[in-house]
């Protein structure tokens, strides 16, 4: 999908449970490897896109993204429900080029808007919503896909 310094940004597949396995424990979040593989078969026939930043060795990073219609709008919006860096690997423009591929295949699939629910968001997370282009509303921040008018 995407590519930078060696770092390229592909879609997730079956076969990437270990090594996402590996990355949610370095966030401290632990989940068997057969589980794991169940969320991602459920996942990948869900709308939406889950994107793996690839370098070599386990994934770098992993960003989900999932549209839906709703009642407020005419275009679909595309929601947020992980984006997470490897914690030694931070720092490195890894999760502006994740956000910017979700951004791409939400557009790309009629999304017009896309947020981040964040409860009890961490400052980190919030100071990167807030810097690459969020805009804050309770604990949901959103962001426009296209140009406002």
């Amino acid at each position: 999908m995407s590519n930078r310094y060696g770092l390229s940004v592909r879609g997730a597949q079956l076969g990437d449970a270990d090594g996402l396995a590996e990355l949610l424990s370095k966030a401290g979040v632990i989940v068997a490897k057969d589980r794991l593989a169940q969320r991602l078969t459920v996942m990948l026939d869900q709308p939406g896109a889950l994107l793996i930043a690839d370098e070599w060795g386990p994934p770098s990073g992993v960003i989900a993204v999932h549209w839906h219609a709703v009642l407020t709008a005419d275009p679909k919006v595309g929601a947020i429900s992980t984006l997470l860096v490897d914690p030694e690997r931070r720092r490195n423009g890894i999760a502006r080029l994740l956000l910017k591929s979700a951004a791409q295949a939400a557009r790309s699939a009629g999304c017009g808007e896309l947020l981040v629910e964040a409860p009890g968001a961490a400052d980190d997370l919030r100071a990167f919503c807030l810097a690459t282009g969020f805009e804050q509303s309770g604990e949901t921040f959103a962001r426009a896909l296209r140009k406002r008018a």
